[in-house]
């Protein structure tokens, strides 16, 4: 029977899985929202970045030790695919966004058949002390788990803010958003700009793999989940904002909560497109853009 306790759990449950999808949604802020990339691989290099995240943790790295080490690593990956999407897609401008979207869906395709043959179709999960234990408050169990992904979702949401309004380079990403031939008529190169910020995207992804497995045991095809969630929160935020996609991320997760809490779990993956298509319908520029 539904009562005032119920909801409030649900909406505390809520609040952390919200910080959650942040946290695994940023990174689509900075490569779909600033660059205008249609980075529909988005899920699955974070996917990529759980199972890296689980051979690590098997030679005794912790989960999001593990996560901050291969934020280099896939920050070159990330340089390397934005180069060969503006050379062979961008820079010859006719249909761009059509044929750049069939490239990162073929390359979400690579990267789930290359997990399925290389890890097989079994899920996977990791070990940590704050897995599998939950902390108790006014008689609410929270899972540790999902605690740390509320603390990584808010430093990830604070370092990328003040990344992109307080360094020289972080103007430029979003200038290049806003006025491209602007930012060429100041001596500055936007596809090298543009690289990094992909780049830095992909990085931030391989920590939101580390959070992925940490939430939960993780398959190959587990991507399919996160592109409606994923996009839902930019959209919801307003394409390229950081804080907006914090409060978007638990906008999307008390809703979710809510709803499974009161109608079931068949519901709850409807949340995440009922609420882009209101958006969409009402304010296309997203709750907090311009």
């Amino acid at each position: 029977m539904f009562s005032v306790e119920l909801l409030l759990e649900a909406i505390l449950f809520g609040v952390l899985l919200g910080c959650f999808y942040a946290a695994v949604s940023i990174g689509l802020s900075v490569s779909f929202g600033l660059l205008d990339v249609p980075h529909v691989a988005h899920p699955a290099i974070m996917v990529f970045g759980a199972y890296c995240t689980y051979l690590l943790a098997s030679y005794g790295f912790d989960p999001i030790v593990a996560g901050i080490v291969l934020m280099p690593v896939f920050f070159v990956i990330g340089v390397g695919v934005y180069r060969f999407y503006y050379e062979s897609f961008e820079k010859r401008g006719t249909e761009a966004g059509v044929r750049g979207l069939a490239f990162f869906f073929g390359i979400a395709f690579i990267i789930e058949v290359g997990l399925i043959l290389v890890f097989g179709v079994d899920q996977r999960m990791v070990q940590a002390p704050y897995i599998g234990t939950s902390l108790s408050i006014a008689g609410y169990r929270i899972p540790y788990r999902l605690v740390v992904a509320f603390g990584v979702a808010l430093i990830l949401t604070a370092a990328l803010t003040l990344y992109l309004s307080k360094t020289v380079l972080g103007r430029a990403i979003k200038a290049v958003a806003q006025d491209e031939p602007a930012l060429r008529l100041m001596g500055a190169n936007p596809v090298r700009i543009k690289q990094w910020a992909f780049g830095i995207a992909t990085g931030v992804s391989a920590l939101a793999g580390a959070m992925l497995i940490i939430v939960g045991p993780v398959e190959p095809s587990i991507d399919r989940l996160y592109i409606g969630r994923t996009f839902c929160v930019v959209v919801l935020a307003g394409l390229g904002s950081m804080t907006g996609t914090l409060a978007a991320g638990l906008i999307l997760g008390i809703a979710e909560s809510i709803v499974l809490t009161l109608l079931g779990a068949s519901w709850a993956p409807a949340v995440a497109f009922g609420l882009l298509l209101i958006v969409l319908g009402i304010r296309p520029q997203g709750l907090f853009g311009r």
